[in-house]
């Protein structure tokens, strides 16, 4: 199967959290590298990060910096283990929990992806995420590092 056919997986044993479905971390087709949707869980702990919680397990307060940063950490996990870097993305998509986050998040964001030519990115509000995340990315890169 020549390169620009040939499909992988990238399922990260560590650095990263450990998907909770039927999908990989990522999955590479040719110099493209898909990465599916990265919260803010903590690969050691299980736990998302930036979170309060009650007795009950609810959360009461969050951090969207905390989990901003978490979640950059879990893809740049993932990214090392393709072979890539932050660089080498070329569209993000940012799901946020509540729109009203998107001055801060953007703060965080510009920390890691103020570089010449960073990736397009689209924003927007989603109804409800998966766990105890109030915001999750999702990615393509172009990564040419055979």
């Amino acid at each position: 199967m020549s390169q620009s056919t040939r499909r992988t997986g990238i399922h990260v044993k560590e650095k990263a959290p450990q998907p909770l479905g039927a999908y990989s971390h990522a999955v590479r087709a040719g110099h493209l590298l898909f990465l599916s949707g990265q919260g803010a869980r903590n690969w050691q702990t299980g736990e998302e990060e930036g979170v309060t919680v009650d007795q009950e397990g609810n959360v009461t307060a969050y951090d969207i910096e905390t989990q901003t940063r978490a979640v950059v950490r879990n893809m740049e996990a993932v990214l090392k283990a393709a072979g890539c870097t932050l660089r080498d993305l070329v569209d993000v998509t940012v799901f946020l929990a509540d729109m009203d986050d998107f001055a801060k998040f953007n703060h965080v964001y510009a920390e890691y992806f103020s570089f010449d030519e960073p990736p397009a990115r689209t924003t927007v509000q989603a109804a409800r995420l998966p766990g105890k995340n109030f915001i999750e990315i999702k990615a393509i890169a172009l990564c040419r590092h055979d």
